[in-house]
């Protein structure tokens, strides 16, 4: 699928339609912290790993999209339900 970076939608911070600029939202670095995490370091590798082993037959062929709307008048930020697409490319329009 092909998306326009520039584009005419609302703002919900304007409260009107304005010029905005589309960018895909990353996964951010994960947490040390977490519960999940700490479970994991603690498992020492001898045996069934049980909850951490690879789902069997890989990854989905399709990902759910998360993308960022940026306000060209207020420089505020603000993301929308996703979508599925297996390619996904930000074309200059």
């Amino acid at each position: 699928m092909k998306m326009p970076k520039k584009l005419n939608a609302y703002c919900p911070f304007c409260k009107k339609h304005t010029a905005q600029t589309v960018e895909r939202v990353r996964k951010g670095r994960a947490s040390t912290l977490t519960r999940i995490t700490r479970q994991k370091l603690r498992a020492n590798g001898i045996g069934n790993q049980g909850k951490f082993s690879k789902v069997p037959g890989g990854d989905k062929p399709t990902k759910r999209l998360n993308l960022r709307y940026r306000c060209g008048e207020c420089k505020k930020a603000h993301n929308r339900p996703g979508f599925k697409a297996g390619k996904f490319d930000l074309v200059e329009s």
